[in-house]
């Protein structure tokens, strides 16, 4: 189950992020409605498009990151109490990390990165944009849901415009997004449980049954 999820999801983020690339040029914007936009951006480092560590060190981190959920996950897939939405949460979490690492690892040498308004091309003539583990996340979900003028006698924000959701993001950062609030909403006592059972070395024994 959780293999499945995982597979469908990065699918689809990749099928999106490649559409995307090979027919937006950087910085398009489609207004599908007034509070729903694909607007492809690139995000070369974290969430946010913070950037804290080395590029190669960010990658390898997150190749890190998303074996370890794995080994967990098979760890403790047969621990009594868990119920399968865990899994299914952890699945997404994994399946979002994995969908941005491909991102990373790859489109550097895939994609070439013209000045707009020229799309990139796949495999192109002479090479990509970067090298291995050295590309930039694709990202385009944008809902500008809606925007206001902050009044004048505001401190510090007086007269400036907000934006409610200005953040781009991808279908990796939302299966993330969903898997996390998942367990912090439904399912953290199964986390615990699983956690405290992989202290005990309990997990996986293959015998318990899992509640549903």
């Amino acid at each position: 189950m959780v293999a499945i999820i995982a597979a469908l999801v990065v699918i689809a983020d990749q099928i999106v992020k490649i559409w995307v690339k090979t027919s937006f040029y950087l910085g398009e914007d489609l207004e599908i409605t007034s509070w729903w936009h694909l607007k492809f951006i690139e995000n070369n480092g974290m969430a946010f498009g913070l950037e804290l560590w080395n590029k190669m060190l960010l990658t390898a981190g997150r190749i890190v990151a998303v074996a370890l959920f794995i080994w967990f996950i098979a760890k403790v897939r047969g621990v009594a109490g868990v119920r399968r939405g865990f899994f299914v949460a952890m699945a997404l979490i994994v399946a979002g990390a994995a969908g941005n690492i491909f991102d990373c690892v790859f489109y550097g040498v895939i994609f070439d990165a013209p000045m707009p308004p020229a799309i990139a091309t796949a495999f192109p003539y002479g090479g990509g944009y970067s090298g291995w583990f050295e590309g930039r996340v694709v990202d385009m979900m944008y809902f500008p849901l809606f925007s206001f003028v902050w009044p004048s006698w505001m401190p510090f924000v007086g007269g400036e415009e907000f934006e409610f959701f200005q953040y781009i993001f991808n279908v990796a950062d939302a299966s993330i997004c969903v898997g996390v609030g998942l367990l912090i909403l439904f399912y953290s006592h199964d986390f615990s449980l699983a956690f405290a059972s992989l202290e005990k070395g309990n997990g996986n024994d293959g015998d318990v049954s899992r509640t549903k």
